[in-house]
């Protein structure tokens, strides 16, 4: 009787009896096991474990240090998250940020160090205030980074309260703004003006970028050079009124800099600002700069030998869409330079097959490359990559000639367990037996690429699949034939991105292919033309962990399927709705409260 009651007593047990520094431990130990670091795959995984109880709701809400919001959230929702240090409002959709920011408690942002604003028409000056106002005597509030790119109407006023109210700003975002028109040259000078007061205020900044701003000049990045003791690193790309003599000026004042990121692109080919020998002298004094990206530059030989002779500590090096330098340069420099970590060649119109190679000897310690648009590289300059970098583990070869030339047979291939990424989208001499080889060589594979690639069939998708089962990331838009993927749940687990636009799949086989991806992620099904409202509501019962889905241009697909789809599966944060979707006045509230609906 008494073995049976104290049975009956631990049935009983709930988890409310174990207490909150046991469950935070093992919460912990639960994210660390499973390796979870990126910030959305911890979210979700933080809130699936939230459902179980009360308790762990509680607790798994101490865990939330990041937040990205993508619609109107309850107004219950911030007080959960009293540890946030960042908060990511850039896709926020859910009606008027200002109102939003108003209304955060100030616990939620009492520790916050990140706000990113960007992509918003207008910058939330009042809502930022009443943060301000709310954390007044609270010295745990200091916010180091503030991102506001893209923002249609940036005006100076904007960044003089930028200035003014964030002293402790380390990383400061404002490029591809607009400043929201009117006179230009008093625009000009209103706009350095500010510039010139954040360079005197914020004198912590790190990381500064001003690209795609139209109106900041010389004077304005002297003044950061100048004032800015602890600046490490600069973008000022396709910023118009900057010449490269006013670069050359400004970074001999802050020879410091570990990151530089300039172009000389007009759209005006006659008034290309040329690199002078006094630039390339003064990028010479840049002792500790591991970074440099002169995208869309017109660059010299000589400059490419002086990188090479300065003995500079470059581990990225992005040459994107530049010209007028040769292969004599280019291979110089890098023979000069093996330590690269990251190699930026797209659109270089010189590449083949055979320079590659002998590039290739060079870069030994190569962690990420981008060649794609280099239309002449081939299977040879593929697997020369795979040969001599043994710490390879991003490839980026769309729109090369990738399948065309001899591959090794069955015997002599070799595994590279180090790749992890492989963007090979637009090479449309891939074909299935390039597949199998790759199952055999990346078994550690987790994101795959191979977007219009029209020679590709499903089936060997789907062998490939089972023979590298961490793949959780897979484009495969435009896929010429549809057919089930047929595919074990242990050996597809692990897929969370799905990208099947553009592709001529039907409501069976988009059925079909549900069954096999339970906790996909994300899925785009975007102009998939013979796709109804009956394959989009089977899938989405079959897909129990969703968080989008794009619908963009799927015509058979009716608008009812929003609601239908919000109401059957709770998970879904974002919808890109099928054509002429208008939800009604009294719908919004109800469907914008939890997904966000373009």
């Amino acid at each position: 009787m008494a073995m049976a009651m104290a049975s009956s007593s631990r049935k009983r047990m709930a988890s409310s009896d174990i207490p909150n520094d046991c469950w935070e431990l093992v919460v912990s130990k639960l994210l660390n096991d499973n390796e979870i670091d990126k910030v959305e795959e911890r979210n979700h995984y933080l809130e699936t474990l939230s459902m179980v109880s009360k308790q762990l709701l509680s607790i798994s809400s101490t865990f939330v240090n990041t937040f990205k919001l993508i619609s109107n959230p309850s107004s219950r929702l911030f007080h959960r998250f009293t540890n946030l240090t960042s908060l990511d409002l850039s896709t926020f959709h859910g009606g008027d940020i200002n109102a939003l920011l108003s209304r955060i408690p100030p616990a939620s942002v009492s520790r916050l160090t990140s706000l990113n604003l960007s992509n918003h028409p207008t910058f939330p000056k009042l809502g930022l205030q009443s943060i301000i106002l709310n954390n007044n005597n609270n010295p745990t509030f200091r916010l180091t980074s503030l991102i506001c790119s893209n923002i249609a109407s940036l005006k100076f006023t904007d960044i003089t309260f930028i200035a003014h109210s964030f002293p402790f700003l380390q990383h400061l975002d404002i490029s591809f703004a607009s400043g929201g028109g009117g006179d230009d040259d008093c625009i000009k000078e209103d706009y350095n003006n500010a510039l010139n007061l954040v360079a005197r205020k914020l004198s912590n900044l790190l990381k500064v970028n001003l690209s795609g701003n139209v109106y900041v000049n010389d004077s304005s990045l002297l003044e950061l050079c100048i004032n800015c003791e602890f600046l490490q690193e600069v973008l000022i790309l396709h910023c118009p009124l900057i010449t490269h003599a006013g670069i050359a000026f400004a970074i001999r004042r802050r020879p410091s800099l570990n990151s530089l990121s300039i172009s000389n692109f007009r759209e005006d080919p006659t008034q290309i600002d040329d690199f002078t020998s006094y630039f390339i002298d003064s990028l010479a004094t840049l002792k500790n700069l591991t970074c440099l990206d002169l995208s869309f530059s017109g660059i010299s030989d000589v400059l490419l030998y002086s990188i090479a002779l300065d003995h500079l500590p470059l581990r990225k090096l992005v040459l994107q869409g530049c010209y007028n330098y040769t292969y004599t340069g280019i291979s110089y420099l890098l023979s000069k330079r093996p330590s690269l970590q990251h190699l930026d060649l797209r659109h270089t119109v010189f590449l083949d097959d055979q320079r590659f190679n002998h590039l290739c000897q060079f870069l030994g310690d190569l962690v990420s490359i981008n060649v794609g648009c280099c239309d002449k590289l081939t299977n040879s300059s593929f697997f020369a990559l795979l040969t001599n970098c043994p710490m390879l583990a991003e490839i980026r070869m769309e729109s090369t000639k990738i399948g065309i030339g001899p591959t090794p047979s069955v015997v002599d291939l070799v595994v590279y367990p180090q790749v992890k990424s492989l963007h090979l989208a637009y090479n449309s001499a891939l074909a299935d037996k390039h597949i199998n080889i790759f199952g055999f060589m990346f078994p550690k594979l987790q994101l795959l690429d191979l977007s219009f690639c029209r020679h590709i069939s499903q089936q060997h998708i789907a062998i490939l699949l089972k023979r590298c089962n961490k793949i959780r990331h897979l484009e495969f838009a435009c896929f010429p034939q549809a057919k089930p993927f047929s595919i074990d749940f242990d050996e597809a687990s692990n897929l969370e991105v799905l990208n099947l636009s553009h592709s001529t799949i039907d409501d069976e086989e988009l059925y079909e292919i549900s069954k096999f991806f339970p906790r996909l992620l994300q899925l785009d099904l975007g102009h998939c033309y013979d796709v109804t409202d009956k394959g989009v509501g089977l899938a989405v019962e079959n897909f129990t962990h969703l968080r989008e889905i794009n619908l963009r241009q799927c015509r058979k697909v009716s608008t009812n399927i929003v609601s239908s789809m919000i109401f059957s599966r709770p998970s879904l944060r974002k919808i890109t709705a099928p054509p002429h979707f208008r939800p009604r006045d009294c719908d919004r509230k109800l469907l914008f409260r939890q997904c966000l609906v373009f």
